[in-house]
């Protein structure tokens, strides 16, 4: 699907509804050619924008990416520019991108665990010193963590955390039953992607795994699932065979939750709105459960990050495209896109505003239990192997008694990946 719209912007354009982030350097960064000069004295400019669907529907008025690049134009009257809007979703944005960066968007949204593909793509551009200051301004150590580079520069301007926690029915558990997974399985059915290498990671990352090192960016350090590797592979196998444990596919945790078959499961803020009108008044979310390995409570730790704005270094309009990709990550903007279409913003400043359950529990998982998904490229080499022993979990191929080999065989097939 692809959206053109062409908007004109004077001199006398109204003064700026928001204030956007300086990007590329104090000068906004770049010293592309624009299109040219009109004789009004703006500058002719084509930005091409990739963004999910979400971003680009509504049910009446303009999306919420329309009403951003309205705003921007109010910002920037010295620009007559030119919009060609496609549907590119933050997941694949890298894969599209690194097909031919010469020739793709100007501007996009992406997943921060693909910013070591889109560096070694030369398809991403680092912030400027004003973007640079204020993404520090608004970001916590986490988010910050997600969008800078083994070099220590920051590129992509986070708008908001990408992890999950958990939804549940608050006339089934208490608050403190949410606390541990063992005291829910106790009294009611928990539903888990426990296939899922974005889920079932968080076990073995809480009881000591390491990614890359101590700081996830040192791919001489490979992936080691640690000593208690063999002991979590046990829980898991018994976890998969509790008669209150439901192996969630990836639909079946919110249809048992529409449904009444299912008390709680995981995943992130996108299916809130389905979450909230299944439970209705008995809504609510939190932060993944600890779990008892051995008589030790260990805190599952879930893997996180953040989706981004970033603009493309090739762009014959880098700096506009800099100065776009920056405010589409402002304070404002981030605020418009909680407002309009429900995305939890990673603005600090705006934490009070994002009331919902979900958005909290987002932001509490990020801020105190999860641990930040490696971006390095080395990490492309973990999914699969993760997936063929995930799969052994699902399937119920890794039984307690087998669970210490299994393990060994997935360790050593994640050291082989590492050599490739």
């Amino acid at each position: 699907m692809k959206i053109n719209m062409k908007k004109v912007i004077g001199l006398a354009a109204a003064v700026a509804m928001l204030t956007p982030l300086a990007a590329c350097g104090s000068d906004g960064g770049s010293n592309a050619a624009s299109n040219g000069t009109s004789a009004s004295g703006t500058t002719e400019v084509a930005l091409k924008v990739w963004a999910p669907q979400a971003d680009q529907t509504a049910e009446s008025g303009d999306s919420w990416l329309a009403t951003v690049e309205k705003s921007f134009e109010k910002a920037h009257p010295e620009y007559k520019i030119t919009w060609t809007n496609d549907v590119v979703g933050e997941d694949d944005a890298a894969k599209t991108v690194k097909q031919d960066a010469a020739s793709a968007a100007d501007v996009y949204m992406f997943g921060n665990d693909q910013l070591g593909t889109l560096i070694e793509s030369k398809a991403i551009g680092q912030l400027g010193t004003d973007a640079e200051k204020r993404v520090k301004e608004q970001s916590d150590a986490a988010t910050l963590q997600s969008v800078t580079f083994t070099d220590g520069k920051l590129y992509g301007v986070p708008y908001t955390g990408n992890t999950w926690f958990m939804y549940y029915n608050k006339s089934k558990f208490s608050a403190d039953d949410v606390k541990s997974l063992d005291a829910m399985l106790a009294k009611g059915k928990v539903a888990f992607q426990i296939g899922g290498p974005w889920y079932y990671t968080s076990f073995y990352t809480g009881a000591g795994a390491k990614f890359f090192g101590s700081d996830g960016m040192t791919a001489s350090e490979g992936i080691k699932l640690g000593d208690k590797a063999a002991d979590v592979t046990k829980y898991l196998a018994d976890l998969a065979n509790n008669p209150n444990f439901v192996v969630d596919d990836g639909t079946t945790g919110i249809a048992g939750l529409q449904n009444g078959s299912v008390d709680a499961y995981f995943d992130g803020t996108w299916n809130a709105s389905k979450a909230k009108a299944a439970l209705g008044d008995n809504y609510a979310a939190a932060p993944a459960p600890s779990f008892t390995v051995n008589g030790e409570s260990i805190q599952m730790t879930p893997f996180s990050g953040s989706k981004a704005a970033a603009y493309n270094p090739n762009s014959k309009n880098a700096k506009a495209a800099a100065q776009f990709a920056a405010f589409l990550g402002s304070t404002e903007s981030q605020k418009s896109h909680y407002t309009m279409s429900g995305v939890t913003p990673s603005d600090k400043s705006l934490a009070s505003t994002a009331t919902d359950p979900a958005s909290k529990a987002q932001m509490d998982t990020i801020a105190n239990i999860a641990v930040t998904q490696p971006t390095i490229s080395a990490m492309n080499n973990f999914w699969d192997p993760a997936t063929t022993f995930g799969n052994g979990l699902k399937n119920k191929d890794v039984t307690p008694s087998n669970a210490a080999e299994k393990v060994a065989e997935f360790q050593a097939q994640l050291d082989a990946a590492q050599k490739k």
